[in-house]
């Protein structure tokens, strides 16, 4: 996991000299679930760092670092919070509509590697989510992101996120998520 990040991290600097390149700061609240019935949506948060690098005026690439906390409640049973370090690879398809103001749509694909978090149960108690000995959920998690946005005055976005895992962390059930969010482009 360590090489992983730190080749993105270094692939992001890598292309840092490119004048169509600009670095943003994320954070914004979102609401995750499993794909289980009997499971019902928990508030969490997600922040972190991302990249905008442009090859025309309509087409980016969009990779990120996000700190994000995903999770799920089965209703008088247990309450389960982890957090992920999530990278998301996007392409984005910008469109401007006023001089200040450009819409985009992105897509692409996630990587998320399980930080920690904890399951509370209703009755009292409570465990770590990724230890072997307690939790023993899968770290690791892939899947499909999208959104729609708003760039404005070239520095402040507004973005609407969605994500879809592939990979069943728990015993069953994926993870899924819906992010409001905000930013600074630099």
């Amino acid at each position: 996991m360590k090489k992983l990040l730190l080749t993105v991290l270094f692939g992001m600097f890598a292309v840092a000299g490119f004048s169509q390149l600009r670095w943003d700061a994320k954070f914004g609240m979102n609401f995750s679930n499993l794909t289980v019935d009997g499971t019902k949506a928990l508030p969490g948060f997600t922040m972190g760092v991302g990249m905008d690098y442009e090859f025309n005026e309509n087409w980016a690439l969009q990779p990120g670092v996000m700190f994000t906390s995903k999770g799920y409640k089965v209703k008088d049973v247990y309450k389960a919070r982890p957090v992920y370090l999530d990278i998301p690879i996007l392409a984005a398809y910008k469109f401007a509509v006023t001089d200040n103001a450009k819409l985009f749509i992105n897509a692409g694909p996630y990587l998320a590697f399980g930080l920690g978090g904890k399951v509370k149960f209703d009755g009292g108690g409570d465990m770590k989510v990724f230890d072997k000995d307690e939790g023993d959920a899968d770290r690791f998690d892939i899947g499909l992101q999208w959104g729609i946005g708003a760039e404005l005055n070239d520095h402040y976005i507004v973005s609407i996120t969605g994500q879809h895992g592939f990979i069943s962390p728990f015993d069953e059930g994926k993870n899924m998520s819906f992010a409001i969010g905000v930013g600074y482009r630099f």
